[in-house]
């Protein structure tokens, strides 16, 4: 006895769920629901018929939101045997496939169904043929049926030649239905979604054959040109069968198109004119294989949008092979004809097929789809027909890409679930919670392009596009809301370059929003001024008080440094000086740096961005380690972010460090001023002293005029000229970071690190220099007291020395047993040779870059050519040491 769930399983499934849920309809009025035509359909009905129909049933509500989905897109018959499925105890689609296979195939059927519920069978069995199950039976009724349906309408053979593109909607009529061939339900089964558009993966069913050889050639057509409409439509023939493992090719990228056999009994003069229509089935059957994997949302939004403009195109298709069909069946239609009937969608096909062949062997989506597609146009230049379909099917596909690319530049925003778009959001937590140091790298890593997803019509323009969506997104992030002054329109079109001019204008639009932000509504310019004030010491009064207030507290080691002193102290002086009046005083605070100079400038210079986390102290006092932080919020923290700020640090360093021996030899100059009462035997002894002290206070100072008026005023002055024109943010961050990178160089604070280790040592010098003189204090009050009662002999000088040489000088590396003047004459080779040195690597350094100002340093300090012939030995010792 035969199973009743193999006669009819939907009616069984409905049945047994109709008696679990005790529900108050019977399965034909489901059934009656779910073939209702479409303008009298109603989604939200059909889903409350589902939900009684689930019930009590496992994971109903999982299906029903699944359903809910299908509902959207497919028609409302699949969507009930999907539904139905999970409750079935068999595969009700491989069910209803083997019985449809199983019954008769007569090749004449001409029968046209005119009763009342013809529609409806019409999508049922269209939805079956969605599915795979459809017999030959049933495609030669649909085919007769649609030719019926468009009765009201005639139509000629003329009129399909050109194949037109529909508006996409969002629901599928009965009478697009089969261009929507890759429905592809999610069943128990694990057969293959692809197998439905291969003609030899049809679970091995032979068509029975009978021996034609004998009958007339007009017999033998008759029956291969309704075979031809059978392949044509994705079915097998009985006397046309494809050839075996036709699609290897497309593993190595490298598409073959399916081919096909023809019965020996044919005649072969039909078989040869059969093999020139026969293309057009393997086309067909490419086009239904893309369409059938890119159905599903995982897929690529292009890739759904160009299957969608296909499926449109495919339904112009199906009413020529209807009309093919209406001619055979009129006795009108030869091979001949029918060849010459399908020659232009033929070619049109073929190019469609090709170019979804690449799309799919080379796995291209998003941008790389748009660019082959793009290219094909330009390649079919002198096939207008076809050209014109491409050119179609691109702007169909284009349309989501573009309404991605335009919420980007309307709004700075990114929805992109498929990752397809050219500008990606490497943001993954709010800007809130990130650390300090986000704004520099916002500005860099936020939002990136990616090369590999651009179209090539977009190429010329990604700069600009990536540029727009920045600016808008750091506008909304500021509180302001963004409105262009007139309505978008982004539409792509290959013909002409609409697209870039609205691309332009909207980067022009948030180029002014932002600059306007920054630069009136956040003040960047008086931020900058401020900075320049305090990090380049431009505020003299400031900058001598605040030192005056700090040495004492500076002068310790660094941990024993309190930094809520050293902001009392600054925030006393900055109320006490000329900057009270500045409106941003209050955004400098001081800061104390785990590591010296030096080491800050090779780690800036290698890009090390963990320089700023906490490393252990070296043996440094506060002033090493002593330096300005200036803290702004947001947007200006895109242009004064950490890194600039640190460029700001070093620079200051080296000019506080410089301010500070300049003070020191200064207090010692004023401190000996008591030496001009001395007689000329008693003042003799120091004369050496004094005369390095006055070559270390002309080289400091010609250091500091070198740094602040021949490099950071130039700069900025150009830096302000450069501000007063530019036209978007991009311009004031490079031009703000050429200004900076520039002075660093020509302070010698970039690679050139043994420039900067130079003027370090000599610094060095020159302060144990001070604190040695200051230690002789002393010796110059008993000089000053000798010279008023009598001329000092020498004896008297030799024992002061004598005295003075059994002083303690701690932190000197000369030996202790050395008289003042010895000491005083170390001092000096030393300085000396380190000035020689310095002053001989920056004319190297400005051999190889004329353009720098290096050699500007070494003419102000060796002004009268003193140091000249000390440099030219020099210079001869390195020589031969070289030439050896």
């Amino acid at each position: 006895m035969t199973d009743p769930a193999t006669k009819d399983p939907i009616r069984v499934t409905l049945k047994k769920l109709i008696l679990h849920s005790k529900a108050n309809f019977t399965a034909d009025d489901v059934l009656k629901e779910f073939r209702t035509v479409k303008e009298k359909r109603n989604n939200r009905r059909l889903l409350k018929i589902l939900e009684a129909l689930a019930k009590n049933q496992p994971k109903a509500l999982e299906n029903l939101q699944e359903t809910s989905k299908l509902l959207e897109k497919k028609d409302p018959f699949y969507c009930l045997i999907n539904f139905l499925n999970y409750y079935s105890d068999v595969n009700i689609m491989q069910s209803m496939r083997k019985k449809e296979f199983t019954c008769s195939t007569p090749l004449f059927t001409k029968n046209v169904v005119d009763s009342p519920e013809s529609v409806s069978e019409i999508k049922e069995r269209v939805v079956q043929a969605a599915s795979g199950s459809l017999s030959r039976t049933s495609q030669s009724s649909i085919s007769t049926i649609s030719v019926n349906l468009l009765g009201s309408t005639p139509l000629t053979l003329a009129s399909s030649n050109s194949i037109t593109a529909a508006v996409p909607t969002a629901s599928t009529s009965a009478a697009t239905s089969l261009g929507n061939a890759s429905l592809c339900p999610t069943t128990k089964t694990e057969h293959n979604p692809d197998s439905l558009w291969e003609f030899h993966n049809m679970d091995n069913f032979q068509f029975q054959q009978s021996n034609i050889a004998a009958i007339p050639i007009n017999s033998q057509e008759n029956l291969l040109l309704f075979d031809l409409i059978y392949c044509l439509t994705g079915m097998r023939g009985s006397y046309i069968s494809p050839v075996m493992n036709s699609f290897e090719g497309e593993s190595v990228g490298k598409p073959i198109p399916l081919k096909f056999k023809i019965s020996e009994q044919i005649h072969s003069s039909l078989r040869d004119i059969a093999q020139e229509i026969l293309p057009l089935a393997s086309h067909y059957t490419c086009i239904q294989k893309f369409i059938q994997k890119t159905t599903f949302t995982q897929c690529s939004q292009v890739l759904q949008a160009l299957s969608e403009a296909l499926n449109n195109l495919i339904h112009d298709y199906y009413l020529l092979l209807a009309q093919l069909e209406s001619e055979l069946d009129a006795g009108n239609l030869t091979l001949h004809k029918m060849l010459f009937y399908i020659r232009p969608t033929l070619n049109t096909m073929e190019v469609l097929a090709g170019a979804v062949s690449l799309i799919v062997t080379n796995d291209l989506h998003g941008g790389q789809a748009l660019t082959l597609l793009f290219n094909q146009i330009s390649a079919l230049t002198g096939d207008e027909e076809s050209q014109r379909f491409m050119i179609q099917l691109t702007q169909r596909a284009a349309v989501p890409y573009m309404n991605i690319l335009q919420l980007w530049i309307q709004k700075g925003a990114i929805n992109d679930p498929q990752q397809e778009f050219l500008v990606e959001d490497n943001e993954v937590i709010r800007r809130e919670e990130l650390p300090e140091h986000y704004s520099s790298d916002y500005w860099e890593k936020r939002y990136t392009v990616r090369r590999e997803r651009i179209p090539c019509f977009l190429d010329k323009v990604s700069d600009i596009i990536l540029r727009t969506g920045k600016y808008l997104n750091v506008i909304r992030q500021c509180g302001k809301k963004v409105t262009l002054p007139q309505t978008m329109d982004l539409k792509f079109s290959p013909t002409n370059q609409n697209h870039i001019t609205v691309i332009q204008n909207a980067y022009r639009f948030a180029s002014k929003n932002l600059l306007e932000v920054l630069l009136k509504e956040n003040d960047l310019m008086g931020h900058l001024m401020s900075v320049k004030r305090y990090l380049l010491l431009q505020q003299g009064d400031f900058i001598s008080e605040f030192m005056d207030a700090c040495e004492e507290e500076l002068a310790k080691n660094v941990d024993k440094v309190l930094p809520m002193k050293l902001e009392n102290l600054l925030g006393l002086t900055l109320r006490l000086s000329s900057a009270k009046h500045d409106p941003y005083k209050d955004d400098v605070h001081c800061e104390l740096l785990t590591y010296d100079l030096v080491t800050q400038m090779s780690k800036i210079m290698n890009n090390e961005e963990e320089y700023w986390l906490s490393h252990d102290r070296l043996d440094l006092n506060g002033l090493e380690c002593f330096a300005f932080r200036y803290e702004v919020k947001w947007p200006v923290s895109l242009v004064l972010n950490h890194i600039a700020i640190s460029k700001y640090q070093m620079l200051f360093r080296q000019l506080f460090y410089c301010k500070h021996v300049e003070r020191q030899l200064c207090k010692i100059w004023k401190e000996n001023s008591i030496a001009k009462k001395f007689s000329p035997q008693a003042a003799e002894l120091y004369r050496s002293a004094f005369t390095l002290r006055q070559r270390m206070m002309n080289a400091v100072q010609n250091l500091e005029y070198y740094m602040m008026v021949e490099v950071i005023e130039p700069n900025w002055h150009l830096f302000i000229q450069n501000m007063n024109k530019v036209e978007n943010v991009d311009e004031v961050l490079s031009f703000h970071q050429d200004f900076l990178d520039s002075c660093l160089k020509n302070c010698m604070l970039t690679d050139t690190t043994a420039l900067n280790r130079s003027i370090f040592k000599m610094c060095n010098i020159c302060l144990k220099f001070c604190e040695f003189i200051q230690k002789s204090q002393r010796f110059f009050l008993d000089a000053e007291l000798t010279s008023m009662v009598c001329d000092s002999n020498d004896e008297d000088n030799s024992e002061s020395e004598l005295d003075f040489s059994n002083q303690k000088q701690s932190e000197s590396s000369l030996a202790p047993t050395d008289t003042f003047s010895e000491r005083v004459k170390r001092f000096d080779l030393e300085f000396t040779a380190l000035l020689i040195g310095l002053l001989k690597q920056i004319n190297d350094v400005a051999s190889d870059n004329p353009s720098d100002r290096f050699i500007n340093l070494v003419h102000r300090i060796n002004f009268n050519s003193f140091y000249n012939e000390q440099m030219d030995k020099l210079c001869a010792k390195d020589a031969l040491l070289t030439h050896r």
